[in-house]
């Protein structure tokens, strides 16, 4: 599909990081003088040096479980929303709850550029089943299929018959929702013999999208896309389209955004494609987040997309990276192997398995060696009840033999028995 939304997704990827990187400090200077929960939690760094990603790094990463907590103590948004901003938008709640301030540009979840990225063009009339309840998914892609010069009919979730109904009236083109209710969709159509080859494009988030439920909708006539977005960020990556219709490898960052893939647990960015959580820092004056942890596992790909856009790309959604997991009764946190790495300077990479011996909880540290070291396995395990106050083997790993699924932790208890 050729076309660009605007000239930014065609820049060289060196000018786009110089030009977040240059607008960082001052933008985040504006920011905590209106956000006092940024400011706290930035308390003591050095604003105007943050002229990089190694400068960003060293920051700690943001979960959502401490944010959680500051809205508790200073409802709604603990501190973070840039007052001036958000008079005027709209407050959300997520599960948790999580509560969200929706700025005032015309596209806060830059969800346009996912639909123009999918081959939907301005005129064209969107079927939106998002929830418009409560939660901002609905609120974002409207606003953006809206600013693209789309007209929306907000059809929110259930009362599927009357969604039937209204699509074949109004002939969209364009469905927008989870993957799955679209093939409700159509399939209740088909029953109530109503005709919706209308719908020749999706875009579509909050659930996987299978190889072999896009394959259905292509067969059907309807070429289907998926974006990965969260209530913080609005659309964080999206699919684009090939000249042939198919999707091109990967989801493409979107701009005014720096995501990073960190190892769980950590901070610690990871190489190029290593599986670790996302971690995104946003330029949005009504919302400033600065390494927030999305608690999303997925991975960077290498080069660029062949649809000539020229930011980064990530595989998709691949999990959860919040693995904290109760053994004998305590918690084990993906930071407690993080520690037993960081202390033994002859381990690359560790991954910890829990297991069952009998009725009983079990665990083994399964350690790779950095290069030519030879790890003390008893050295490692005395660190290990240290620092989790629990016993556990260790083996060590050949190099490269670990999974690369972003896996600190592995639950493998069955609990079936």
């Amino acid at each position: 599909m050729t076309g660009f939304f605007d000239d930014l997704e065609r820049r060289a990827p060196q000018e786009r990081e110089a030009d977040f990187f240059a607008r960082l400090p001052a933008f985040l200077a504006a920011a905590v003088a209106e956000t006092p929960g940024l400011e706290a939690w930035l308390d003591g760094v050095d604003l105007a040096g943050l002229t990089s990603r190694q400068a960003l790094a060293r920051l700690p990463v943001l979960r959502k479980a401490e944010l959680m907590e500051m809205q508790a103590k200073n409802p709604p948004f603990g501190g973070f929303a840039g007052a001036a901003h958000i008079h005027g938008g709209r407050i959300f709640m997520s599960p948790g709850p999580i509560w969200e301030p929706q700025g005032l540009a015309a596209d806060p979840a830059q969800a346009a550029r996912a639909f123009f990225a999918a081959g939907v063009r301005p005129g064209a009339v969107v079927h939106n089943a998002f929830s418009y309840h409560m939660t901002p998914g609905g609120f974002m892609l409207d606003h953006g299929a809206r600013a693209l010069g789309c007209a929306v009919f907000p059809a929110g979730t259930g009362n599927t018959e009357m969604q039937v109904e209204a699509a074949a009236a109004l002939r969209p083109t364009v469905y927008a929702g989870t993957p799955d209710f679209l093939k409700v969709i159509l399939d209740r159509g088909e029953e109530m013999g109503k005709d919706l080859s209308s719908i020749r494009h999706g875009l579509v988030s909050g659930g996987a999208l299978f190889p072999s439920l896009r394959a259905e909708y292509f067969a059907r006539g309807v070429k289907v896309y998926q974006c990965y977005a969260t209530a913080e960020f609005g659309i964080i990556a999206y699919e684009s389209a090939g000249e042939d219709g198919a999707p091109n490898p990967g989801l493409i960052v979107n701009e005014n955004l720096i995501l990073e893939i960190v190892r769980p647990g950590t901070g610690d960015p990871v190489p190029e494609g290593e599986v670790g959580e996302v971690v995104v820092t946003s330029l949005n004056p009504a919302y400033p987040m600065v390494r927030l942890g999305t608690g999303d596992l997925s991975a960077i790909l290498p080069g660029l997309s062949p649809c000539g856009r020229t930011a980064p790309r990530i595989k998709g959604w691949m999990g959860r990276a919040d693995q904290r997991t109760k053994v004998k009764g305590m918690f084990v946190d993906p930071r407690h192997v993080a520690e037993i790495v960081a202390r033994h300077a002859g381990v690359a990479r560790a991954r910890l398995v829990v297991s069952r011996d009998g009725a009983r909880d079990a665990m083994a540290l399964h350690v790779e060696p950095a290069d030519g070291a030879t790890p003390d396995a008893a050295a490692i395990a005395a660190s290990l009840r240290e620092i989790t106050k629990l016993g556990g083997a260790v083996h060590l790993a050949a190099p490269g033999s670990l999974p690369n699924d972003g896996k600190v932790i592995a639950d493998e208890r069955d609990y079936a028995g």
